[in-house]
Formats: structure tokens, sequence, C-alpha cells
């Protein structure tokens, strides 16, 4: 019979402890979790980017629902522990859980420490701790004012950096001469403040906070100096406390922390403690790299192992989108110890190495920290570097006198050289994974191995052992930059528009480092759709950035003339219709028409200078552009239906109808078809369709991600509604998703299959408040997007784009 685990806490630490263990001993124990917090286990790390707007709450859990439901894990969500009963073994919630135990995982965290001067208990005070915390801030800067953080070390200088990309003045006060003192020697304190200011944010050094002011909320910080800062929120971010009260109320150990031997086990044998709230040899440790060595070394012992944990040498990455910045050891000045500094100061480089008896103590790189990792572990290992003193500071490539082959370096690190900090993943594990499990991209190895997974700083090592492991086997092309104006790939620079707030192609040039003046053909048009996509009210889109027929509105033919295909709606049309396009093909002599697989009619032969007369008669009938030349919606196919069809269930026309008059206009990344079937005979073919909907009795079964091109695939099924406004949202909100994730020409079977069809199930289907707001941001982009582009150019826009060019004769003048 499996014995009991409980588990007071579901942070990191002990989610990564439960992941190793069920690969150790799957069904050993019988588990149980209390969690504080109302939600699943989340990446902390990534609290930050969350606050910035660089990541969703979704993007950073670890473990889903599904996840704990397969490992037979009862989680108890919003249940804190409030009693320990060591004597009857059993543990008690404030909401009135009891649970017995044969061992107890004690991994409650840490508090924020709050300074206790006046006003501190004032609404809008905030730490910075978890998911709540974070969803405070983002409430308030919505009304965007001022924030204040108190505090510039790691966390501190995150938020203050969170809340500027949420539009919020921000001021930081620190109490010490220079910032993050902790990491980093004055030199680096520096060039990070500097970058910080550049970057909008206030700092004021050298202050003590008197009071908060404010009668019923915040309204500003009062300084010793008598200077006053107004602001709507203060942030408290000047270090935090194991949260030992429940263990010692218990019985058990603590000083600072619960004490933990090297196995992890407080003073009572069937009690271990994990996390920021353990005190290991008198250290309790705040970085997540070291819980993570404490977490396998407690997965051994809880099956009968003797792995034992020594304590941590930590570093530090500060997680500010351009900013690079690595700290490790220590760094601080001694008779005894030597240093070497490199300084770039055009390109904002410093590095500071610090030795003893010929040994790394500490390293502070600000500006180029590609061998952060490598000097990590020299220090960790206390490797003896005197044969390579003289070119130490230039990096792992340089060792010897001149360059080496950055691969041959990374070969050279041993099997155990750590290479994602954040998640204690070593290059043995990477390399063997790669190998035994076949895997092929970067996602796989994130998947398997939790390398890269969280603050990404370690990317480019990984992907340096995938092809080192992998050959000539290895293609990169998820990773791929979009072009060869910039080595950034498709998905780092959809990230950085908006973290960085770009909202020109000339600014995500500039600022994201192209190595051309204007682009080239391929990321023009990616960076057009990016901008469209991503700032609906704020981007005009630039026509000189889309291919011909998008900036012409007609689609080009081999002979040189265009195609026009006007919308009809569902397919549908009437007598006027198709008289005013007789009368359109007889005036303009258009030498071809043809019904379109999409179930539209097709002029074919049209010379450009003519299209805007074309689209004015056509206008006058009352068609829009069929954008039958676009990257975005082309036609809702649909059979006749439940109103004249004796098999059709649902009006699948009505349905059709309804969802191409709400969705024209919007660009996607790639063409995007979409089809209704009346029944699941499905005459509309809506199968093989980017978004297809079968009618059913029970409602409207929606399918997507299929291809009737060069690839033929069918599709899949995301699931099933009631109701036609149900289909319309959930047609809508999957859209916008694709909108929003897939890279520029991705069809969406591609990227359905990158991301992931149940992540998209998940999203779409289960989380109301994650469609809910996809439907929202579509419907707030059609607002902008729904602009007949024929009847622009009818009343003159780009007209110059329509007229022929000029012959001039030799010696004849041009206007």
């Amino acid at each position: 019979m499996a014995e009991k685990l409980v588990i007071i806490g579901n942070g990191m630490a002990p989610g990564r402890m439960l992941e190793n263990l069920f690969e150790k001993a799957p069904g050993l124990y019988e588990v149980t979790i209390f969690n504080a917090e109302p939600r699943v286990n989340y990446d902390r790390i990534m609290l930050s980017p969350v606050l910035s707007g660089e990541k969703s709450y979704d993007d950073i859990v670890i473990h889903t629902d599904d996840w704990y439901a397969a490992h037979g894990v009862t989680l108890h969500k919003g249940a804190k522990v409030t009693e320990i009963d060591r004597h009857a073994k059993t543990v008690t919630s404030a909401n009135g859980i009891t649970a017995a135990y044969d061992k107890l995982v004690i991994a409650t965290g840490s508090l924020p420490f709050i300074i206790p001067v006046p006003g501190h208990q004032l609404p809008g005070v905030l730490p910075y701790r978890d998911l709540d915390d974070v969803e405070k801030m983002l409430e308030i800067s919505r009304g965007k004012g001022r924030a204040i953080v108190i505090g510039a070390g790691l966390l501190g200088l995150e938020a203050a950096y969170g809340l500027k990309r949420q539009g919020m003045d921000v001021t930081v006060i620190h109490l010490m001469p220079t910032i993050m003192e902790r990491q980093l020697d004055p030199a680096a304190a520096y060039l990070l403040e500097k970058a910080l200011t550049e970057r909008g944010i206030d700092i004021i050094t050298k202050a003590n906070t008197r009071q908060i002011l404010g009668t019923d909320r915040v309204e500003g910080v009062e300084l010793e100096d008598g200077r006053i800062i107004p602001g709507d929120m203060v942030i408290m971010a000047v270090g935090i406390r194991p949260a030992s009260t429940l263990a010692k109320e218990a019985g058990i150990a603590v000083n600072r922390g619960i004490v933990v031997d090297d196995g992890m086990m407080t003073s009572d044998p069937n009690v271990f403690s994990l996390g920021e709230c353990a005190e290991h040899r008198g250290t309790c440790y705040g970085l997540v790299a070291p819980l993570y060595e404490a977490a396998r070394v407690l997965a051994d012992r809880l099956t009968g192992g003797t792995s034992e944990y020594h304590g941590s040498v930590v570093n530090t990455k500060l997680k500010v989108t351009g900013i690079n910045l690595f700290s490790a050891g220590d760094f601080a000045e001694a008779p005894d110890r030597e240093e070497i500094v490199l300084r770039d100061a055009s390109a904002g480089i410093y590095k500071r190495l610090v030795l003893k008896d010929n040994k790394i103590l500490g390293a502070v790189l600000y500006g180029e920290t590609g061998d952060g990792s490598w000097f990590f572990d020299l220090m960790k290992r206390g490797t003896d570097i005197s044969q390579m003193r003289d070119t130490l500071i230039f990096g792992q490539s340089y060792q010897g006198g001149a360059p080496l082959d950055p691969m041959a370096a990374v070969a050279a690190l041993p099997d155990d050289a750590e290479v994602c900090g954040c998640n204690g993943v070593c290059k043995g594990k990477i390399t063997s994974t790669i190998s035994s499990k076949g895997l092929t991209s970067l996602d796989d190895v994130r998947a398997h191995t939790k390398a890269s997974a969280s603050c990404g700083s370690c990317t480019g090592l990984v992907e340096q052992l995938m092809a080192l492991t992998l050959g000539d086997a290895y293609n990169p092309a998820s990773v791929a930059p979009m072009c060869t104006c910039t080595e950034l790939g498709h998905d780092d620079v959809r990230r950085l528009i908006k973290a960085k707030s770009l909202k020109t192609i000339p600014a995500v040039m500039q600022e994201l480092e192209w190595k051309t003046s204007c682009g080239c053909a391929k990321c023009r048009p990616a960076l057009n759709y990016y901008l469209v996509c991503d700032w609906p009210d704020e981007y005009a889109d630039d026509y000189q950035s889309r291919f011909i027929n998008e900036r012409v509105h007609a689609n080009i033919q081999k002979d040189g003339t265009y195609s026009v295909v006007p919308r009809m709606w569902g397919g549908v049309t009437n007598a006027a219709e198709l008289r005013a396009i007789a009368d359109v093909v007889d005036k303009f002599e258009i030498p071809m028409v043809k019904v379109t697989g999409g179930q539209r009619i097709d002029l074919l032969g049209i010379e450009k200078e003519d299209l805007p007369a074309v689209w004015s008669d056509l206008g006058k009938a009352g068609f829009i552009s069929g954008q039958a030349y676009a990257k975005g919606l082309r036609t809702v196919k649909t059979c006749v239906g439940s109103d004249w069809c004796r098999f059709g269930t649902q009006d699948s026309t009505g349905l059709g109808i309804r969802i191409e008059k709400f969705m024209w206009g919007s660009w996607t990344p790639a063409k995007l078809k979409l089809a209704v079937s009346g029944c699941p005979r499905n005459c509309a073919e809506a199968t093989c369709k980017d978004i297809g909907v079968i009618c059913v009795d029970s409602g409207f079964e929606i399918h997507f991600a299929g291809a009737a091109g060069l690839d033929i695939k069918g599709t899949d099924v995301l699931g099933i509604v009631k109701t036609e406004d149900e289909a319309l949202e959930h047609i809508v909100a999957l859209t916008q998703m694709y909108r929003e994730q897939g890279r520029y020409l991705e069809r969406i079977y591609k990227w359905a299959k990158r991301i992931g069809h149940d992540e998209i199930r998940r999203q779409i289907m289960t989380d109301a408040v994650k469609r809910k707001g996809y439907y929202e941001r579509f419907v707030f982009s059609q607002r902008f997007a729904q602009v007949d582009p024929w009847s622009e150019r009818v009343s003159g826009k780009d007209k110059h784009e329509f007229k022929p060019m000029a012959t001039v004769g030799y010696g004849e003048a041009a206007e």
C-alpha cells in the first residue's frame, strides 16, 4: 500500500521534487498538496515578465490540473495549513481540510519584509512575491499614474521595469549608495543605473523612507531629508524572511528558517523542509537553482536513497529586456585578492573577475554575459586558472591566445557543467536526453529537460548543445532568423515589439539592431503584419511593406493583368449582383469569368489602370473587396443548411454569413479559409479548412488546422458548442490566438502543430477568461480593420499606384 506524502506549499521547489520523485518511483506515494494560493504551480521566476506584459499567467504555468490528475495528486487550492499535529501525523487547513501523512514536506516559502514606517498599512502598499501581488499592481497600473518602489535589489528593479512597461512613471528609492549592492560592484551598478534611467526610471540612492503618505490610500512617500515623492502605489521590495512559523508552532527546530540536515530532514524524522523556508548549514536560499538541487536530494531520500545536499554557489541574472547582467560569487576587495577588469565604454561592456590563489572567487559581467556559465563553472569547481590567466577575461573561446571554434568550446564543457541556472540542468542531462529521446527542436528540449524554459538566457548555449549532439541532423528552423537583416527569429521579434512598445518599422529596426537600413522583402511584410496586429489603433498600415497583390488589392496574373474577386457573403448572391458583374464584364471587356472554389466569381484579365473603375462600378452594386489576395480572411464557404436541405441540422448559410461579416478585413499571419457545413455530410468541405464548422443536432462542432493545398491534412476537433453565439465567440478567439502567436506566412495547421492542439483546446474551450480576452481584442482590432480598400482607392487613395508608367522620348521633358 502506498505511503501518504503530504506537502504544504506548491511552489517551484516542491514541484521539481515531485517531478524527480515520480520519475524515480511512480506510485510509491499517495500525494496530497495544500496550496495557500488558489491556483496550480507556476514559474515565479517569470513574474517580472508577466508584470511587464511580456508573458501571461498561462505562459508561466509549470504543472496544469491535468498533470496533477495524471499523477494521482490531490491538490487543495486556496487551502492554507494552520496546524501540524506531529503526534497524530495530520495537517489541517484554515478551510477545515485534514489529511494524514506518513511523510510531510514543509515548503511554505518566504514572506516579504514590510518596513514598519507610518502608512505601511495603507491600500496601495504592496509586496512583490506572488501572482496576486502582480495582479494588484496591474490593476492599479491601468490608471497609469506614478509608482514608487522601495528597494533597488533584483526584485525591486524588475518590478520598476515592469510597471514602467505598463505606462506608469516609476521612482525607485534605495537606502544604499549603489543599486543591487549585494550582487554588483559600483562600476556595474553605475552602468545598470544609467541603463534604467535611460529607460525612464528615476532612481534615488542614499534615501531613507520616513513615512508613506495618504489617508484612504497611498498618495506618496516622504523621505528622511524632507523630500516628498507623489505616488499611487508603493512596492516594498526590501527583502524576505522564511515562513517558518507553522513549523515552529509544531515544535520543529527553527532558527532563521526551518533547520534541515544534508538530507533535508528536520528535527522530526518524518518531516522534511524544502525551499525558501528551509535553513541548511546556516543559510536560507532565495534563488531557484539551489532549491532545485535540494529538491533532487529530497526526492532521492524519499525513495530510500542516500544523496546529500552540501549547499550551493549561486549566480544572478536580471530579467529586464535589453539589459545583460551576470553576477556570481564574492567580488569584495581584500588584500589577498586580485582582479582582472575589461571595459569597453563605447559598447557599454564591463567585465570583472576576482581571483585568489589562481581561482575565481567572483564574477561581474555587464553588457556581454555569454561566458557567465563558463566562469561560474570554473568558480564552482575551484579550477586553477594560472595557465589561462592572460586571456581569461576574454572568455572561453579565446583560451590559448587565439579564438577557438565556439562549438569546440561547448564540446569542452564537462557533462556536469551547469547550463541552465534557473532549473539546475547540466550539459550531460541535455545531451543524453536529446540522444535517448530523439529530440530535434528547442521546444522538445525545454519540455523534457526544463533547460531554457524559464528566463531563456541560456537558449544560445542549449542550441549549441543541440547542434553538437545532432550534427547534420540538427535543423534550427524554429529559431532561425527572420532573414539576413537580423539575428532574431519571428517569436523574439514579436515579443520585443510588445515589450519595448515599438510602433513603427523604423523603431523596430533601430531598437532591435537591424543589420540593414530599410529591411528586405522578407522582413518588412512580417514586421508590418506584427505591428498591425499588436497596435491596431496606433499603427498605420504601410502598404509599401505589402506584397504586390496586397498593395493593389487584386491578384496579379502571369500576363501582368489582374483578377478581381468581389466578396459574396457565404457564397450567396442575387440577380442584381449578377447583373452588375455582367455589366462590368461587358464594359471592360474582361476575357475570363470563373467560379472559384470559395463560392465566388473571379474576373480575370483586368488591366491595372482599370482597377479603380472596375471597383467603382462593383461598389455601386454593393460589392466590397473579397480580399482573395490577402494574408487574412478569404472566404466562408457554406452549404444551404436546414433552410433548404432535408439533411440540414442548422442554418449553416446564415452562420457562415454572420461569421464572414463579423471577421472580414482581419489580417492574419497567412491566408485563412473557413467553411460551415449544415450536417455531417460536409458538403462545404469544412474538414479541410483552416477553421470549419460541422452542424450537428446538438449544436456546432468546431474544427481547426486543416489543409488542402500542397499539404493535405484533415482537421482536428476543437470542441462542440450549443449556440451560434458560442460558435462565433470560439472561432473568433481561435483566430485571434493564431493572429497573436503565428509567425508571418505560417498557416494555421503549422502553427497549431508548433503550439500543440491540446494547448489550443485548453485556452479556447476550457479557459473562459482567456477565450474572452482573445475575443475582445479581435473585436477591438476590427474597429480599425473593416474599411473596404476598394472604396478607398476609388476615392483616390494611392492613386499613383494605378497610373500607367509614361514613356518619355529623347529630348522630351517629363512632368
